[in-house]
């Protein structure tokens, strides 16, 4: 049984290991005000959030229908994963026509009448756009693949015919990055082979984009999530990679300093940037920059280039306070020598969900929670992914009904990502209110009693996991100590405590337990909002049992 640290033991738990201090605000004075800077911002997987035509695949009209629940939640923006006409190899990820949208998700209009309905509710909408590579149904590819001498073949990174591949350079989806075509030519293709890699010098290519990106900000968007953002680029000599090759979504290091984060990558987000602050409203761009080495990251969010880039550690840490630190105080140092926000992720839709995580099942929840309210007591922007604000756990999916191409290229080696895209529970009944009633069976397959964690049943709730972000977001809104400006994190033991605010705005203190006991912390001051109803706090000290989180409104 977890027992509480005594009053002497907590008051003498170390300080200040690996504690940080980030500094209030690094940012020009045309960005100092800008919405995006400490933005709450909602990923929506789109096939899975809701259904509005009953054909069991989530859409645009389905997104539209339920914008009063992220309004209500109190998010800032949502970001859509994307919604145009795809090879259907990864996705959506795989993408056939820029400027359309895959008629089983919607149309244009759609995406005209969801922009105007989320601005009336004071939301702000981002798209999602993929430069590094285009399905291999997009009309350039096609072209190039029937004449090696066509303008578009040059769009594309070839090699010429030989009987191997160029260099061994591997997929992220498993096997060769390299596929043939009938006539002996190689075609590079970082992830599944229905996507080849664009070949971003040839000056065409960003011509086009430049042309889509003016196409969706026209329409009102609010900016764009760029997936891979650190690719586009790779070594002119194709060069082979040094030391040993890790597959995975997060992290790349030297070990594949040949396929990602060449320098010329750089001109393309100062271009970008030009385009997007043309526009007025402050758009956004946030990149996809999956490098182990956090400067190199925040080298993507310097003054002219991008406006944000995530910062992934957090959503490969383990539940372990040291794990936590070393997760933010690198990202907050890293970003703030370029003066630009941090942006937090512990969960999307490439990752297993954090209950699971965390260890799963009540146990797993409680710890999600908790992490939780350290995520919304940091500086910066944090993106929460559909679904967690229910806390739903990673759902294992049957073989036969996964459709993950990291599954099947792996050839059953590794699980895919298909657990933490199962369609949304919205309330009781067929799909989970998913679907209207009568539709088709959803996309993916909702495990028995999927609506037992449905928004209509934790709504009612007063203690579920839905209320707590509910109100944890108007917080953040409200307490002016958790907006803007500085905060100190330190680990005491096991708990880590993040300070925000000073004494213009009021101060205000997060504590997480991430032990296996319960402690007891010296702290003065209101509970604001805890994780758990165990939580308590009075005479001068706050109790945290193992795994819960509390936010303090503290005196001096």
């Amino acid at each position: 049984m977890a027992t509480t640290t005594s009053l002497a033991a907590a008051a003498a738990l170390p300080r200040q290991r690996g504690g940080c201090t980030s500094r209030a605000s690094a940012a020009t004075s045309a960005t100092a005000d800008a919405w995006w800077r400490d933005a709450v911002v909602y990923q929506v997987y789109l096939r899975s959030f809701a259904d509005g035509d009953g054909d069991g695949v989530g859409d645009l009209a389905g997104l539209r229908a339920r914008l009063p629940h992220l309004a209500w939640l109190g998010v800032d923006a949502l970001w859509i994963t994307p919604h145009y006409p795809s090879g259907g190899a990864d996705g959506g990820y795989d993408v056939s026509d820029y400027r359309s949208v895959d008629p089983e998700l919607g149309d244009v209009e759609d995406v005209r009448l969801l922009v105007e309905d989320a601005h009336a509710l004071g939301l702000r909408v981002l798209l999602d756009v993929v430069p590094n590579h285009t399905s291999d149904a997009h009309p350039w590819f096609r072209e190039a693949l029937a004449d090696p001498s066509s303008p578009h073949a040059r769009k594309y990174v070839f090699a010429p015919p030989s009987p191997e591949p160029p260099n061994g350079w591997r997929s992220l989806f498993g096997g060769s990055a390299w596929s043939r075509t009938p006539d002996g030519r190689w075609y590079l293709h970082l992830f599944s082979p229905e996507q080849p890699d664009l070949d971003w010098r040839e000056p065409s290519v960003a011509d086009d984009f430049d042309e889509t990106l003016r196409f969706w900000l026209d329409m009102g968007v609010d900016g764009f999530r760029v997936d891979v953002a650190y690719g586009l680029f790779k070594d002119a000599q194709l060069r082979e990679n040094p030391g040993a090759y890790s597959p995975t979504l997060f992290g790349h290091g030297d070990e594949q300093r040949h396929t990602w984060d060449q320098p010329e990558v750089h001109a393309v987000w100062r271009r970008w940037r030009a385009l997007v602050d043309s526009y007025p409203g402050d758009r956004l761009l946030v990149g996809e920059v999956c490098l182990a080495d956090l400067d190199r990251v925040a080298a993507y969010v310097r003054p002219d280039e991008m406006h944000q880039a995530f910062a992934f550690r957090l959503l490969k840490s383990p539940w372990d306070a040291a794990a936590f630190v070393d997760g933010i105080c690198p990202a907050l140092a890293a970003f703030d020598r370029v003066g630009a926000p941090v942006s937090w992720v512990l969960g999307n839709h490439d990752k297993d969900r954090q209950v699971t995580r965390f260890g799963g099942g009540a146990h797993g929840l409680s710890r999600a929670r908790a992490a939780a309210l350290l995520v919304l007591a940091l500086p910066g922007s944090p993106y929460l992914y559909a679904g967690e604000e229910l806390g739903l756990p990673q759902v294992v999916v049957p073989d036969e009904a996964k459709r993950d191409p990291i599954f099947h290229r792996s050839g059953g080696l590794r699980a895919g990502r298909d657990g933490c895209r199962i369609p949304m529970p919205w309330s009781t009944g067929p799909a989970a209110g998913f679907s209207p009633a009568g539709a088709a069976a959803p996309w993916l397959p909702q495990p028995d009693g999927w609506d037992e964690l449905s928004v209509e049943r934790q709504a009612a709730d007063p203690a579920s996991t839905l209320q707590l972000y509910r109100a944890a977001l108007v917080l953040r809104h409200e307490v002016r100590a958790l907006g803007r400006g500085r905060a100190t994190l330190e680990r005491q033991g096991d708990v880590v405590v993040v300070h925000r605010g000073d004494a213009r705005t009021g101060r205000v203190t997060a504590y997480v337990n991430m032990g296996h006991e319960a402690a007891a912390l010296p702290c003065a001051g209101e509970v604001l909002l805890a994780s758990e109803a165990s939580v308590t706090a009075g005479d001068g000290w706050v109790h945290l049992p193992a795994s819960t989180a509390v936010w303090v409104r503290t005196t001096p």
